[in-house]
């Protein structure tokens, strides 16, 4: 098996699990970094929108190496999806596509179901559910949690912190009441 065939395959999770979390040290030994995506998107608007707002009011140039990390986050996806995509079909387990097919998922052939994320969708009942208010509660969510499920679940945790524990407790029983609870009743309104 060739280089380029092993980096095409779905990575187990004791291979990618560890790598991730070797991230933390590394960037703790590095400059005594904080792992976090959300962070960013305060760094891009202090950057960009130099405003008297006291939230972005800041030395945003200190971080900037998030900014450079998010970016290579989008280069590293735009490879992957591009040139390193898995040749073989993508596959879920039977019982979680009986689950979908309930509610009126069909279409299983990619991540992101088209039923559901396609831009068509954009301008439906169902886009205003899942682009716009679902978009607002994350937002909501990240700021409000003080940070996103990378930077609590994978840095805060690591790092022994209280807030995160609180936070990735949250996070798993929000997940869990809104696949099991709310989604269900969603695309009973949109269907």
């Amino acid at each position: 098996m060739t280089f380029i065939d092993l980096i095409r395959q779905p990575w187990p999770w004791y291979v990618a699990g560890p790598l991730i979390g070797l991230t933390v040290p590394a960037l703790l030994l590095i400059g005594n970094k904080s792992f976090g995506i959300s962070s960013s998107l305060r760094h891009i608007c202090a950057a960009c929108l130099p405003a008297n707002i006291p939230f972005f009011t800041y030395d945003w140039k200190k971080e900037s190496w998030n900014l450079f990390f998010v970016a290579g986050i989008l280069i590293g996806g735009f490879i992957a999806t591009s040139f390193l995509s898995n040749p073989n079909k993508f596959t879920i387990a039977p019982a979680t596509e009986t689950a979908l097919r309930g509610l009126g998922i069909r279409d299983f052939s990619g991540l992101m179901p088209a039923d559901l994320f396609d831009p068509s969708n954009l301008f439906t009942l169902k886009g205003l559910f899942f682009f716009v208010i679902g978009g607002l509660l994350v937002g909501f969510g990240t700021r409000w949690a003080g940070g996103c499920t990378s930077g609590h679940a994978i840095m805060g945790l690591s790092n022994l912190q209280w807030p995160s524990l609180v936070a990735t407790i949250s996070f798993m029983v929000g997940g869990f009441m809104m696949t099991h609870l709310l989604l269900p009743l969603i695309f009973k309104l949109v269907n």
